[in-house]
């Protein structure tokens, strides 16, 4: 049995909001060849309902249920761009996926975005037998950076290094993980709901990770999408995704 898992992460953008947080609230499990797709609401669903008064989403009605479906739920379905679309082909050329890709593979990498919510899709990264681990994701906050930051970003090219620095009094977050050039210009900084387990290998094994630029898609790509970098590294005996935020609500 092959099974695949993603996560929905929810933003708190309240205008009350202290630190506009990041909850993963959701983990969609993907059980294949039997095409079974399951969703579940996560411990972080229930902290965000505690601190910030998130609610359950309308497909999805209850925090301790489990949902399960044949067909890829609408919820994360609505969130691909339809293959039909005259540029199906260029979009999957900005993820840096094959013409082949499926939902869940343009998912793992485009994350679902949209304008109208604040919801984003990320996977599990997955550690090897060896202990190493590798993930992609478009850098966030790239619009916050110094402008010539955004030039910076903007002459980047595939395969270039980037430097990774952890940020310690970051004032939306407070921890967060920044992304340099080589030559030190911050050009934005990590997905927040990733910082945790990233900060761990950093912190575990300094020496073994790094991070490359995969593609930079030039305007009129949405700045959420304009940089896809990679980072690999190392965690010798940490399991990630497995704090309490990450833990099922329904067995």
């Amino acid at each position: 049995m092959s099974e695949k898992t993603l996560f929905l992460a929810w933003q708190n953008k309240a205008d009350n909001a202290n630190t506009r947080e990041w909850f993963p609230v959701g983990r969609l499990d993907v059980l294949r060849p039997q095409s079974l797709y399951r969703f579940r609401y996560l411990r972080g669903a229930e902290r965000a309902h505690k601190e910030t008064g998130f609610e359950p989403l309308v497909d999805f009605p209850d925090f301790h249920k489990r949902y399960e479906a044949a067909d890829l739920f609408p919820l994360f379905q609505n969130r691909v761009l339809a293959p039909g679309r005259p540029d199906f082909q260029e979009y999957l050329r900005m993820l840096d996926l094959p013409d082949q890709a499926d939902p869940i593979e343009i998912l793992s990498v485009a994350g679902g975005y949209r304008a109208t919510d604040s919801f984003e899709v990320f996977p599990k990264i997955e550690r090897q037998e060896d202990g190493t681990f590798r993930c992609r994701f478009f850098l966030h906050g790239s619009r916050h950076v110094s402008e010539d930051g955004q030039r910076r970003l903007g002459s980047l090219k595939s395969g270039q290094r980037l430097f990774v620095a952890i940020e310690l009094t970051n004032p939306a977050a407070r921890f967060a993980v920044q992304i340099q050039t080589e030559d030190y210009h911050v050009i934005g900084w990590a997905p927040r709901y990733l910082v945790g387990d990233l900060m761990k290998a950093i912190a575990k094994a300094p020496g073994e990770y790094r991070a490359e630029v995969v593609r930079v898609n030039p305007v009129p790509a949405p700045s959420k999408q304009r940089l896809l970098v990679e980072f690999c590294g190392h965690w010798p005996d940490y399991e990630p995704m497995k704090a309490d935020d990450f833990q099922p609500l329904a067995a």
